[in-house]
């Protein structure tokens, strides 16, 4: 009997699940604790959980992570050089270190407007070819006529040996810098995932494992290990996609709205007809507007290891993640005993760093170009969790806030505070880790804002729910500011809002808030069994997705009121342009060549071993004042099924 394989590895928790091929029944789960700066022992620790029985019999392995997503809200990823060509301005107030802006690009006919300034671009290659990991190119309308971006990537090749990606791999849509903001997110990750793949890929073998390697990308779908390496900024977001996936295959519902709630965030989105709505937007990830299909999703940076803080009296939860206390407590106790110390802080002192209850400790990640303020406090720290105190006793000065979060940026050190985790401990709603570390560290904040430990950790769990019932409605209501609703949640009205679709809860402790969410709003409320793992079945409930967007333009010599001659029609798709001397003829060409490129990308994938079905739409639009035509878009969709392991989720016929 065969069966699949699928592991999540979250910001918090690394999952895996095992599905038997045959009927699609979970078999066995495991949960496990994401381990930094080395991922390797959380995915051994899960894997070492699972009945070895079953793995012996493995055929798929697929993988699902958040990797991407965390890295760029982190800012820990990779050196890249973003290189613009032609008319997209980079602006002002850009974050990105290396870049340059030189003449070239083409025009919406896909002709060279002006030409390739290829001496500027070799003189900034050379420049910062060694201070980067890689490169991004995007040219102005590089979708209609990719040339000037491949000729710079060829000399980077030539120059640097570096990776290079260009926006046309990765977009068809307009927008240049966006496109270019794309490619260098991208470029920033092919390291980080390549490493994280291999990490993964290598420990299968080891074990005897002989499977195919798939992983899920942003929108749901699931693509063989090779190709999804090529793109990995199409595994942001890959978290709430295999949460959507997951939780319609495990609550049996093919319409729901799906809240993950995880260690770094909480995410809401909704699955229609069994696959992710998806935005017409670009994915937007820390800041940075992306080309990437995504899902649409309301998400907030407040999660299970979000680090609670206070100052002025005040409360405060997030934005940074930290390791809860409790988990930290059980693989160093001495943390118990640092706490109950109770550390001297003025209360003028207190900031999100300079906290009673945050500890600090060294990661074993080489220092890359560190300051000499940061080699300084790096130097402060050990190996073994460190207060404060502890800090400032080595130079008799306490830390700077700036330096310490430059280096929790780089992943040279980790922190560890009280977290909404924490306040369930101290509550008795959850006791999987250590609680006596829980309550010391809420009754050290507790000392700052004259509450106790319980009356901080009911508060966090409060603020926790609304957060999560924010979303939903955030996302349900998304033409009602967010400020209004929340202003709604908390006043005693006498109404509440309802939500008319099924409402799935998945993640680790989320069924201490199920019934504390009832209160805020009308919904049907699922927990489903199995909802700490949704992510993993997610990973393997995914199906092959592949859409082709090709346009047709006819081009006019003459346009009049009733009076439109064509010399040729262009037609313009992923990597190429061709002309027709008729209509129907660039049409027919368009679906053949859409068709070809769907099924090479599902071989390329390796997913044209199970049941592909291609479905084609067309859109015309026309001269307001007549029937001639301005462009038609033909959009073509193929979807690979693997496997049918859920028969009562409609598959639509287009996604």
């Amino acid at each position: 009997m065969k069966y699949s394989l699928g592991i999540d590895a979250g910001g918090t928790y690394t999952d895996a699940v095992i599905l038997r091929d045959s009927d699609g029944e979970i078999v066995d789960t495991m949960k496990a604790r994401t381990t930094y700066p080395d991922l390797l022992i959380g995915i051994q620790n899960a894997l070492d959980g699972l009945d070895q029985s079953y793995l012996e019999n493995v055929s798929l392995v697929s993988v699902s992570t958040t990797l991407a997503t965390n890295t760029i809200l982190e800012g820990t990823g990779y050196p890249v050089a973003l290189i613009m060509i032609g008319e997209a301005d980079i602006p002002a107030d850009t974050s990105i270190k290396y870049s340059i802006h030189i003449e070239g690009g083409h025009t919406p006919a896909g002709n060279e407007k002006y030409p390739l300034d290829i001496e500027a671009a070799e003189s900034f290659i050379k420049k910062v070819r060694d201070k980067v990991s890689a490169f991004a190119v995007s040219s102005y309308f590089s979708i209609r006529n990719p040339e000037h971006e491949l000729r710079v990537k060829e000399l980077i090749t030539n120059l640097t040996g570096l990776p290079v990606v260009c926006g046309h791999e990765l977009s068809q849509s307009l927008g240049a810098y966006e496109r270019g903001v794309t490619a260098y997110l991208n470029a920033q990750l092919l390291p980080i995932s390549t490493r994280f793949m291999d990490t993964v890929e290598s420990e299968i073998r080891r074990r005897g494992i002989d499977a195919k390697m798939m992983m899920l990308k942003c929108d749901g779908s699931i693509v063989g290990i090779k190709e999804a390496l090529k793109h990995p900024i199409e595994s942001i977001f890959t978290g709430p996609a295999a949460s959507l996936v997951g939780a319609s295959y495990l609550a049996k519902r093919k319409n729901c709205i799906v809240v993950d709630v995880g260690g770094t965030s909480t995410d809401v989105a909704m699955i229609i007809d069994g696959f992710p709505e998806i935005t017409d937007e670009g994915a937007i990830v820390g800041g940075w507007h992306t080309k990437v299909e995504a899902i649409r999703m309301e998400t907030s940076a407040l999660g299970g290891d979000s680090h609670v803080w206070t100052k002025n009296e005040k409360l405060y939860i997030g934005p940074k993640r930290v390791i809860p206390l409790c988990v930290a407590a059980t693989q160093y106790p001495e943390i118990r005993y640092k706490l109950s110390k109770n550390q001297h802080i003025m209360r003028a002192q207190l900031g999100e760093n300079i906290q009673p209850a945050k500890l600090f400790m060294k990661t074993n990640h080489e220092p890359i170009e560190l300051t000499e303020k940061e080699e300084e406090l790096l130097a402060r720290i050990d190996e073994s969790p460190r207060t404060i105190n502890e800090i400032y006793w080595e130079k008799r000065s306490f830390p700077s806030p700036m330096t310490m979060t430059s280096l929790i940026q780089k992943r040279l050190v980790q922190a560890i505070g009280f977290t909404p985790t924490d306040a369930l401990h101290v509550l008795g709603i959850y006791n999987e880790w250590d609680t006596e570390a829980s309550i010391l560290g809420a009754t050290l904040i507790g000392n700052f804002c004259f509450r106790d430990a319980y009356q901080i950790s009911s508060y966090v769990k409060e603020e926790f729910t609304k957060n999560i019932v924010l979303n939903v409605l955030s996302y349900v209501f998304e033409d009602i500011p967010a400020s209004e609703i929340r202003k709604a949640l908390d006043n005693n009205y006498y109404g509440q809002f309802k939500v008319n679709v099924p409402v799935v809860l998945l993640g680790g402790p989320v069924s201490a808030y199920v019934n504390d969410i009832g209160k805020y709003m009308d919904a049907e409320i699922i927990l489903p069994k199995y909802s700490k793992v949704g992510n993993a079945v997610g990973a393997l409930a995914g199906r092959g997705l592949k859409r082709i967007e090709i346009l047709i333009r006819p081009n006019y010599n003459k346009v009049a009121a009733h009076n439109l001659k064509t010399d040729s029609v262009s037609a313009f798709y992923p990597g190429g342009k061709e002309i027709f001397s008729s209509y129907d003829e660039a049409i027919e060409f368009s679906k053949e060549i859409g068709t070809k490129l769907i099924m090479e990308y599902m071989k390329d994938a390796e997913l044209d071993e199970g049941e592909i079905s291609i479905d084609i739409k067309r859109k015309d639009l026309t001269f307001p004042d007549s029937n001639a035509l301005i462009e038609t878009r033909l959009i073509l969709t193929g979807i690979a099924d693997l496997r049918n392991r859920n028969d009562d989720i409609k598959k639509p016929n287009t996604p």
